[in-house]
């Protein structure tokens, strides 16, 4: 299945800010980002097609995936 994989900030650093990815069906969204070697500690915020997704969700042919790192501010 294909899975559209868009990165975001410090996260995008050698790796690359958008890419379509092909992954077996039943890839959860953690498995693409061990496939990724993103640690689940810096990606804090995964939305799946804009609405908020869990490590554990299994991600379906043509999703988009969107992956946060740690956001700080003042």
């Amino acid at each position: 299945m294909r899975v559209e994989v868009r990165l975001f900030a410090t996260l995008r650093e050698k790796r690359f800010d958008t890419e379509v990815r092909e992954y077996p069906p039943g890839f959860t969204v953690g498995q693409v980002l061990d496939d990724l070697d993103i640690p689940e500690s810096e990606a804090k915020i995964v939305f799946v097609n804009s609405r908020h997704a869990k490590f554990e969700q299994v991600l379906n042919d043509g999703d988009i995936l969107g992956v946060f790192p740690p956001i700080g501010g003042g």
